[in-house]
């Protein structure tokens, strides 16, 4: 409740009550289920339209109500009299005569007119391809007619009748001086959708209203019914402005809220290992490392140090900037739970990660031999077996694998650590299917990773249910990538720099253009490529081929003899978008770079500049339209890959940039991110208060606040995350 004397601001025409007359209002309790009553309950609205809306996402009142327009249309009555030649203006008129018959100049549109008029004069309004309203024209029809002057009287753009004087109901309002301007479809128009909202505003005090009171007199927020009344049918642009906050706001602190009761749901579901604090063997292999750890990576030590100690399951999304070190802090994570006795797995979404993993965990485990196996779908069935019941015994302590990992008859004796990287890509039954291998009662410790730095907008959306740690810091010694778009006029003058560099004993990297119809025409591509380079640019090298439709054999013996320095340049497909890390490549060369990503052109670079040499990337754009234009140029400006990110939300907006987790996340109905990010962290802050205040956000104390956003969201987003 608003403060005694305090008061409220109201959107209609700036009107103000004050919370004594708010106190002595008659209470009207709001009915939600009525606002589940199906399209049919409205005049006018009969089983097929219903049938139309409902595929459109309009299945019920509740529905209409919240199908919020984009954009308001002045239509300020004028009278007749005053149009001016080309003028759009709105008028309300009766028609004064019979329309009459239409006609056709030769093969142009057909041609209805009729004379309206009001009491300040007539003029003769005309439609065009619109016969059959001769039928409805007749003498004495009232009309609110949208449209502009012209050298024939008055061309309708867009009309509406009304009822007879006098008429004028709740089901037939008087028509708003700013029209609302619905998102329509194919089989709605927007009209239509507005005149079904105009005779439905009515049940709008059903509608729940899902924020505490004492947030609402704080934030000087109208109620909710108000607000969704408001950016219908308001009375001043800056009723909408403000209606408008109030329910972006709404929705994003809804989501916020579903998004916290999930994760303290997970945390409360199952216990998790406690690990204890790092021990001596976990202190060595620290000192093993031919490097020191960065500040960011010192500081996810911490943090996962406190999340295993704390008898909940950790759940971590560790992000960072390409090199930044976040195999080393995985590894850290693994160890932290053999050093305590527990198994741990990494599992990655292909079979060249994996391997790739494993090269670089082999390299990283060196001076303390621990022993780990990779677990593949190209793994030998002896191997295998072998594999498979040292876990089940407990005597092979770390595995890495990827989807192989979630077989049935995949068991661990004790799994205390998961890593999942590039977690995205992994469907939430696979990821349940990794949390049902923990120990029995007992959920593991889960750390996700992502190649991909993500912005705060969605950080706090789409993985708002995981705490996140981010890495920024690049290791000691590591050289800038310089990046150049290049021309095809200039391709000639980037293979001489490529081939200097090869002259000097460095390697190189030729990605081949996206072919988003085939995985098959893509390997095919890169295998034309690796053979016209050989014959052309590239003669007297040793180029090899790599792509995601060659047997895993091949596909390793690629990598080693790149690795390993017997091929020069490796000619491949996106399969080394990431985990691909050879510090002897200094160029990569990206054909068709305006297909591609952001993202994906960032991960591509960071292929190379991994040593102490000065490093190149190349990016050769042919046909490359504005958007694309501008994704090239930020990529050549830009190194820092968390700024990156944010210029690519800006770009593509938050469900492209997701990919594939996209699917997890509501398309909000008011809010825009990331232009509202501002609001955004309101709302989660506003949550965490309340959080901390209340323990729980279902405190009898906050009244339907969960019930409103299950109903917004849909019961599912809270959920348990799988992983």
């Amino acid at each position: 409740m608003a403060a005694r004397g305090a008061v409220t601001r109201g959107f209609a025409g700036g009107s103000e009550l004050s919370s004594e007359q708010l106190r002595d209002a008659p209470v009207h309790w709001p009915r939600p289920s009525v606002l589940d009553a199906s399209l049919t309950a409205i005049e006018g609205v009969g089983p097929r339209l219903a049938e139309a809306a409902a595929e459109a996402g309009i299945g019920s009142v509740g529905d209409l109500l919240l199908r919020f327009p984009h954009s308001h249309r002045d239509r300020t009555i004028v009278p007749v009299a005053s149009l001016e030649p080309g003028q759009r203006a709105t008028i309300r008129v009766n028609v004064l005569s019979d329309a009459g018959r239409p006609f056709r100049r030769g093969r142009g549109p057909s041609i209805l007119t009729v004379k309206v008029g009001d009491e300040t004069g007539h003029v003769r309004a005309t439609w065009f391809n619109q016969p059959w309203l001769v039928q409805r024209l007749k003498a004495g029809v009232r009309l609110l007619l949208s449209g502009s002057r012209d050298k024939r009287g008055f061309r309708v753009s867009e009309y509406e009748m009304l009822p007879a004087v006098g008429e004028e109901g709740e089901g037939h309002p008087r028509p708003p001086r700013l029209t609302p301007v619905h998102p329509a479809t194919e089989q709605l128009k927007a009209q239509r959708i507005r005149q079904w909202v105009e005779r439905a505003i009515r049940w709008v005090g059903n509608v729940l209203e899902p924020l505490p009171a004492e947030l609402r007199a704080r934030r000087e927020l109208a109620g909710a019914a108000d607000a969704i009344k408001a950016v219908h049918f308001p009375e001043t642009p800056d009723a909408v402005d403000r209606a408008r906050e109030r329910l972006a706001f709404e929705e994003l602190f809804l989501y916020q809220a579903l998004l916290a009761t999930r994760k303290r749901s997970h945390r409360e579901s199952r216990p998790a290992p406690r690990l204890g604090k790092p021990g001596e063997a976990v202190g060595r292999w620290l000192e093993s490392l031919p490097f020191e750890p960065t500040r960011d990576q010192l500081r996810a030590f911490e943090e996962i140090d406190a999340d295993l100690d704390s008898g909940e399951p950790m759940q971590r999304l560790l992000m960072g900037e390409v090199g930044s070190g976040k195999t080393v802090v995985a590894l850290y994570s693994m160890l932290r739970a053999l050093e305590a006795g527990y198994q741990a797995v990494l599992m990655a979404p292909t079979e060249t990660l994996a391997e790739q993993h494993a090269i670089t965990l082999g390299r990283l485990l060196a001076a303390e031999a621990t022993p780990f196996a990779l677990l593949t779908g190209a793994t030998p069935a002896a191997r295998r077996r072998e594999a498979l019941d040292r876990l089940a015994s407990g005597e092979l302590g770390l595995v890495v694998g990827t989807h192989a990992l979630l077989e049935p008859d995949v068991g661990f004796a004790r799994l205390g650590v998961c890593v999942v990287d590039e977690q995205h890509r992994f469907g939430v039954e696979q990821r349940r299917a990794l949390d049902a291998k923990g120990v029995e009662g007992m959920a593991p410790h889960v750390l996700h990773m992502t190649a991909t730095p993500i912005p705060r907008t969605l950080s706090l959306t789409a993985y708002g249910d995981l705490e996140t740690t981010a890495l920024h810091e690049l290791p000691a010694g590591r050289r800038p990538v310089e990046t150049r778009v290049v021309s095809e006029d200039e391709r000639p003058a980037a293979y001489e720099l490529l081939r200097a560099e090869l002259r000097a004993g460095r390697q190189a990297f030729v990605v081949c253009p996206l072919v988003e119809e085939s995985e098959k025409m893509q390997g095919k591509a890169a295998e034309r490529e690796a053979e016209r380079l050989r014959a052309e640019e590239l003669d007297g090298f040793a180029v090899g081929v790599i792509h995601g439709q060659m047997p895993s054999a091949q596909k390793a013996e690629a990598m080693e003899a790149f690795a390993s320095g017997a091929t020069d340049v490796l000619v491949a497909t996106t399969v080394i978008e990431v985990g691909i890390d050879v510090a002897n490549a200094t160029v990569i060369v990206i054909e068709g770079a305006e297909r591609y990503g952001v993202s994906q052109l960032h991960q591509l670079r960071g292929r190379v500049g991994r040593g102490e040499r000065a490093s190149h990337c190349l990016l050769f754009s042919a046909d490359a339209g504005e958007i694309a234009r501008r994704r090239l140029r930020a990529v050549a400006r830009e190194r820092d890959g968390f700024e990156l990110a944010e210029v690519d939300l800006a770009l593509r907006g938050e469900g492209e940039v997701l990919g594939t987790r996209q699917s997890g996340l509501p398309r909000f109905a008011v809010a825009e991110l990331p232009e509202e990010a501002g609001l955004l962290g309101a709302a989660r802050d506003e949550v965490q208060a309340l959080l901390q205040r209340h323990g729980s956000l279902d405190a009898p104390e906050l009244g339907p606040l969960l019930d409103a956003a299950h109903r917004r969201f849909g019961a599912g987003a809270s959920d348990p995350i799988p992983l």
